[in-house]
């Protein structure tokens, strides 16, 4: 039996190639609001990835929540290793770009195939490649 492959096109992002497991929700996403930064978790009860850890995962959310305080805490996060290897959203916003960069985080936007939360499940193995604008994911049987 074969996976199935699928090669997305984005927008050119920030950060180093990483390859991880996808851990993909429809939700927003807030580093400030919904996470337990001390223990890796989502932390805040009305999200969809409530008291799951995004602990060196490949996050694929909707789009971002918050600003200034959002995108140090990316920086913050990735310092003690507690972040997720990368972060693809249907649509980013210009400070959480600029978080990612700060933090070495791998992060892309605007995928041309279609909502990016659709696109990829969790559990599915999804190498980010920000500098091409190329996410490739090796769908889980």
């Amino acid at each position: 039996m074969t996976n199935d492959v699928l090669n997305l096109r984005c927008h050119v992002g920030t950060g180093d190639i990483v390859s991880g497991e996808a851990l993909v929700t429809d939700d927003n996403f807030s580093a400030r609001y919904d996470l337990d930064r001390k223990e890796g978790v989502f932390s805040r009860p009305q999200h969809k990835l409530y008291g799951q850890s995004y602990v060196d995962k490949i996050l694929v959310v909707n789009t971002a929540k918050g600003g200034v305080a959002s995108a140090w805490m990316l920086y913050e996060m990735a310092s003690r290793n507690i972040a997720p290897k990368a972060i693809l959203f249907n649509q980013v916003n210009p400070i959480l770009t600029q978080g990612s960069a700060f933090a070495n985080m791998a992060m892309c936007d605007r995928f041309e195939d279609g909502d990016v939360t659709t696109l990829i499940k969790t559990g599915d193995t999804v190498t980010v490649d920000p500098k091409r604008g190329l996410v490739t994911v090796v769908q889980a049987v």
